[in-house]
This record gives structure tokens, C-alpha cells and sequence, in this order.
């Protein structure tokens, strides 16, 4: 067992996420590396000032462009849209290892022959034109019916089918224009090597053993208790999530990690006590402010974020306007080691103008003119990324 401090235990978090001290990621493979790091980044289609995704990447990635993350996904084929963390990006290489999910898809669609007698019309469709949307083509009729990636889908039977192809594997999302998905035939752009390998994991122990220490990865520790982290892996029962851990500690894989003045015991990957060594002889470097995503992974677990962090987050899209503490999408302030402020944004991309609306220092924080100082250049670099010449407060 490994013995930290608060704010050591802080800097491991920040410097796994490459939060802390000089960039660990750079430009469009540093883009790829995290990712490849983190296991799969969240994806949220909402964009006031970016996608939940890029702001994740642009507090990582020294000299991320939006257009980084589409190439990756839609032009090289590294990255492909599929459920993980809920809707997420994950790596290609990672496309084997969720077979079971498009299995189950394929299974359910057993479950609705409206849906199924229409699936080789439509892979003709694609085979002769290319990637459609919903809208470029007709079927008579509608659906209501639960996908494979749990969500409920329904609506017109165009957009079911094409839903229930993408969750089966048939498809992938060839592109997008806004919010709209275009899909393609899977192996027109995933490599046969990559397409063609059965489940690496077909043992449902070791599965869920996978997932969970991608998740503790992604996350750089975790405790062995509910969480929103563990969202989106099927079978992860309490008991189920209890078995794992206790496989994953006599397996060498994770080291328990007791953090001062904190009940619960975390866990970290074993592969990351270099982190820990670094922080133990007081080598972290220089502090950085960065805005983070609302669905970041650093966020997937906001307890953890209250108890090592003294940070109390809720992301209040969907809470009613007269309820809302804060604002609707409001993004973590963090400099240094602590979470000192939130902000709320939004771009005026015809004019490009980054709007702030709000600033809201936390309790304690006090408002320095080097604060001040560090918090405008932080928002010079997101209106940079967001291609945004001015900075108008609200």
C-alpha cells in the first residue's frame, strides 16, 4: 500500500492526466496518445464552446486544433464513434475487444423482424452509393425499440436501421455534418487484421477485468465503490465489481493507495508508480490553468473530485434554468494543483467572439492580480481554440 498526502495525491491525478507541469501530449499524435492513454474519450454533440470532447483534448494537447480529432476519426481511421463511457471515441485497435456489445445487438435484432427485413436493402443502398444519412433515403414506417447501446431508439424506420447496423458492427460513422451522422460499411475503413479478430476476451471475468482497469487508467485512481466511472460496462454488479478488484490486486495489475485524512482506500494501476515516485520526492513541476470538459475523464467520478479535490461539481444542463446554482454549461476553472473557479462561455463563431458570461471563484480563492492574470491568458488559449479573435465579458 502507497501512502500520500492530499496534494500528493492531487499531482499524481493532474500529472496522469497530463494536467500538470510541461505538456505530455502534443499536436495530432499527442491527440491520439491520450486517447490511446485514457481508453476512450466521452462524446457530447452540445457545443456553446466546443464539444465536450475537444475542450477535454485542448487542456491536454499542446497545440490541439478541432480538425485533429475529425482526421483521427474520419481521414487516418485510428479512432472510431462507438459506446464506452456512454458515446464515446475510443481507439480502432479497441474494436475487437467489443464484440460481445455488437453481438447482443445482432441478437435483439431478432427481437423486431420490422427492423430486420429492411437491413439488405439498405447495406445495398450503401454498397451502390456510399455513406448515407437517414434522410437520404425512405422506408415506410416507424419503430420503438432498445438498442444494444442502450439508448431508445425509434422514430422513423430509416433511422432505425441504420441505428441497429451501426450497433451491430455492419456500420461505423463514416462522418459527420453538425449533429448528423452519416454511415458507411464497417469494412470499407476498419483493417481486415482489425475487423476480422474474434473477442480477445471472451471470459466474462476477464472482460470486466479489462474495463475496469481501463477505467482506473483513465481516471488515475479510483475507489472500489459505486460510481458514474463504471458507467456503460454491462454486468458490473456490486459483487461483480468487488470480485474484480480483489482478482486485479492478487494479480499484481493495481496498488491500493490510502490518501491522509480520507477513509476510503483507491486504487492506481501498478504500471503508473513512476507518477508516484515523482511525487514522493516533491518533482512536479511548474502548475498550469486549464478549463476542463464537463464530461472529462478527470470528472467521471465527482465524489472522488469532492474528496480529493474539495471540488463540488454538477454539470446543470438539464436542471431547470430557475434551479441552476451556476449556469448551464459551465466548465471547471483549474490552476495548479486545486479547482479554483468555474466558467461559463460561449462562442460567437460568426463574429469570433468568445463570450464569457460568469466567472465564480471558489470559496477560499483569493482574487490576486496573478489570478486574474492566469485566468485571461487560459481564456486566450481557449478562444484560440475555439478560432475566436476577441474575448467579450458578458
Amino acid at each position: 500500500m502507497i501512502t500520500l498526502t492530499n496534494q500528493q495525491a492531487r499531482q499524481f491525478i493532474l500529472l496522469k492526466h497530463g494536467l500538470l507541469g510541461v505538456h505530455s501530449f502534443e499536436s495530432k499524435q499527442g491527440t491520439l496518445d491520450f486517447i490511446r492513454q485514457t481508453g476512450c474519450v466521452q462524446f457530447d454533440p452540445v457545443d456553446l464552446c466546443g464539444k465536450n470532447a475537444e475542450i477535454t483534448l485542448q487542456s491536454r494537447v499542446k497545440g490541439f486544433k478541432k480538425e485533429m480529432l475529425y482526421e483521427l476519426l474520419y481521414g487516418d481511421r485510428v479512432l472510431f464513434d462507438y459506446p464506452d463511457k456512454q458515446l464515446s471515441i475510443i481507439p480502432t485497435e479497441y474494436w475487437p475487444y467489443f464484440e460481445r456489445i455488437r453481438s447482443v445487438a445482432r441478437k435483439r435484432l431478432k427481437q423486431h423482424p420490422e427492423i430486420e427485413e429492411h437491413i439488405e436493402k439498405v447495406r445495398e443502398i450503401i454498397n451502390e452509393n456510399g455513406a448515407v444519412c437517414s434522410n437520404d433515403f425512405e422506408i415506410e414506417g416507424s419503430t420503438s425499440w432498445w438498442s444494444a447501446i442502450n439508448w431508445s431508439a425509434g422514430g422513423k424506420m430509416s433511422r432505425s436501421v441504420l441505428e441497429q447496423m451501426y450497433s451491430s458492427g455492419d456500420l461505423i460513422v463514416h462522418h459527420k455534418k453538425g449533429t448528423r451522422r452519416y454511415y458507411d460499411l464497417a469494412k470499407r475503413h476498419i483493417p481486415a487484421n482489425i475487423l476480422n479478430t474474434p473477442d480477445p476476451l471472451p471470459d466474462d471475468l476477464d472482460h470486466l477485468k479489462w474495463r475496469v482497469l481501463r477505467r482506473i487508467g483513465a481516471l488515475g485512481s479510483l475507489w472500489n465503490r459505486g460510481s458514474d466511472a463504471w458507467l456503460g460496462i454491462w454486468d458490473l454488479t456490486t459483487d461483480a465489481r468487488i470480485k474484480v478488484f480483489d482478482v486485479l490486486i492478487a494479480e499484481g495489475v493495481i496498488t491500493e493507495l490510502k490518501v491522509k485524512g480520507l477513509i476510503n482506500k483507491f486504487y492506481f494501476r501498478t504500471d503508473d508508480m513512476p507518477l508516484i515516485e515523482k511525487v514522493l520526492t516533491n518533482t512536479v513541476s511548474k502548475p498550469r490553468c486549464e478549463l476542463i470538459a464537463p464530461l472529462d475523464p478527470l470528472m467521471w467520478d465527482r465524489k472522488l473530485i469532492k474528496a480529493i479535490f474539495g471540488f463540488q461539481y454538477t454539470w446543470e444542463i438539464y436542471t431547470p434554468a430557475i434551479k441552476r446554482k451556476y449556469g448551464a454549461y459551465v466548465l471547471p476553472l483549474l490552476y495548479s494543483e486545486q479547482f479554483v473557479g468555474r466558467v461559463e462561455a460561449i462562442c460567437d463563431r460568426k463574429n469570433q467572439v468568445l463570450g464569457v458570461k460568469n466567472i465564480w471563484y471558489e470559496d477560499g480563492v483569493r482574487q490576486t492580480k496573478k489570478l486574474e492574470s492566469i485566468t485571461r491568458s487560459c481564456l486566450k488559449r481557449f478562444a484560440s481554440f475555439n478560432e475566436c479573435k476577441d474575448i467579450l465579458f458578458l
